[in-house]
Formats: structure tokens, C-alpha cells, sequence
């Protein structure tokens, strides 16, 4: 008879954010609208993802200032509200 090892492994370690908040910004022009997210993290440097591209980094920037000019300058809007990490 084979005998089931019934131990339960230990509770995963959540790993550390990397980001201190996430924005989501949509082009209200599109329908649906098109979705970027912008991360800020805790050195005040600035990442937009595009979810459409497999996550990938579309524009990089040293501040939030920086990334928030880009993205209106895109005419991109922000949807209300701010994801924070701690809050998570």
C-alpha cells in the first residue's frame, strides 16, 4: 500500500511590492476604452505597462510628474482612485 505524505506544506511567503502605487488610465476615445497602468515605486521613478502587450514597459520615467505629462499628453485619462500597496 502506498502511503500519502498528508503534511501541509508551510504558507507561502508573499514577495515584497516593488511599487509604492498603481494608477489606471484608460483613452476614453476607444471602445472599448484602451487600458494602461502606471506604477510608481518607492525611489519616485515611474512605469507604465500595457496589459494588451503582455505587460510589457512602455514608457519609464524619473518621476510621477514625468509619467503623468506623458500620459496626458496621449490624452490618456485617469480612472478615479489609486491602488497603494500597503492597502493591498
Amino acid at each position: 500500500m502506498q502511503k500519502t505524505d498528508t503534511t501541509p506544506s508551510p504558507a507561502p511567503n508573499p514577495a515584497s511590492p516593488n511599487w509604492s502605487f498603481a494608477e489606471v488610465w484608460i483613452d476614453p476615445m476607444l471602445s472599448p476604452p484602451y487600458v494602461l497602468l502606471l506604477l510608481n515605486a518607492p525611489s519616485g521613478n515611474c512605469s507604465i505597462y500595457d496589459p494588451a502587450e503582455g505587460y510589457q514597459i512602455i514608457y519609464t520615467s524619473a518621476s510621477y510628474d514625468e509619467a503623468q505629462n506623458w500620459l496626458l499628453e496621449d490624452e490618456y485619462e485617469p480612472i478615479t482612485g489609486r491602488f497603494s500597496s500597503t492597502e493591498l
